[in-house]
């Protein structure tokens, strides 16, 4: 069945983690084996895969039925992967490294998307009006910045982008937006700038805005952003189902890489965003494997920036 987020903290989490014994796992229906599984995503770019592998079939040939739930980062998924109100979940790699930093047992399971790695060309950038006097990078350092979740991928990279550029990020004014109200505050001058990914990237830029900074590009070369996980137990209880769904979203990923038209489709029905949008959107790149540079690069800058309450285990995070 379709559930609803824990709101609970990572440390708080983690102990009852550890006190659980209640198994996690997907609910086997009475007719025919098929595992019911609960995924949480966002409803972003980043996820069509998942959308395109339901619609394709790809994880009903594998007897995985699976119900979506959608949030508003990755930092509200992993504590709801971490309570067993999800078997899997989507999040970037920086919300799945404070996890496993803070204690909590998650394991990725499938790469979910990666930058393009080229600069001016990718799905995600700091937009800014386009009569703002923000030219580059180095002009965010005393802005406040629009980003989904604070003491995130989104923060960190950013002022990585700022430091390249020769500017000092210590003074930017980070504010939460849930990416789908990023354009409307931006245009409203409720923020100086704005990290948006696609589909709201084109939005901003169909209303004039700009970019300023490529923060995936510049983080790492074909950064990871993002990847399905799910909990240690379940990795250890149910090896098979986390397998079988491993392999869905590899195939998925693999579709989406050989389907964009089926990317921009698949899009409109789960966001709000009109065809011509669609149409002109920078989509993201869905490899099927992680890219470990990347990964070690977020955690180096996640500890420069102080959000981890201890130094993350990269190998105990990878598959």
């Amino acid at each position: 069945m379709r559930r609803q987020l824990a709101h609970a903290s990572m440390s708080a989490l983690a102990i009852a983690m550890v006190a659980a014994t209640a198994a996690c796992g997907g609910d086997e229906s009475d007719d025919g084996g098929v595992d019911t599984v609960s995924v949480g995503v966002i409803p972003i770019v980043d996820v069509a895969p998942v959308y395109l592998g339901i619609e394709q079939g790809f994880f009903e040939a594998r007897d995985i039925e699976v119900e979506l739930t959608e949030a508003q980062g990755g930092a509200a998924i992993v504590p709801g992967v971490a309570a067993q109100e999800f078997d899997f979940g989507f999040s970037n790699i920086t919300s799945l490294l404070l996890a496993q930093s803070s204690g909590l047992p998650v394991e990725i399971v499938a790469n979910g998307v990666a930058s393009t790695g080229v600069e001016g060309e990718d799905f995600g950038a700091v937009m800014v009006p386009a009569d703002s006097p923000i030219q580059t990078a180095a002009d965010l350092a005393t802005a406040t910045v629009a980003v989904n979740t604070l003491n995130n991928i989104g923060d960190t990279t950013i002022r990585e982008s700022v430091r390249l550029d020769g500017g000092d990020p210590s003074d930017i004014g980070f504010t939460e937006v849930a990416f789908p109200d990023m354009p409307a505050q931006l245009s409203a001058g409720n923020v100086d700038a704005a990290w948006a990914v696609e589909p709201f990237k084109s939005m901003i830029e169909a209303e004039g805005g700009r970019p300023v900074a490529w923060n995936y590009v510049d983080a790492a070369p074909d950064l990871t952003v993002a990847a399905y996980f799910t909990t240690s137990q379940l990795s250890q209880e149910d090896p098979d189902l986390v397998e079988r769904f491993s392999e869905a979203i590899a195939e998925s990923l693999q579709y989406a890489t050989d389907n964009p038209d089926a990317v921009r489709d698949i899009l409109g029905t789960y966001t709000d965003i009109n065809p011509d949008i669609r149409a002109a959107l920078t989509l993201p790149a869905f490899p099927a494997e992680v890219n470990r540079d990347s990964v070690e690069r977020l955690a180096e800058l996640g500890e420069a920036d102080g959000i981890f309450e201890n130094p993350p285990d990269v190998d105990a995070l990878l598959p």
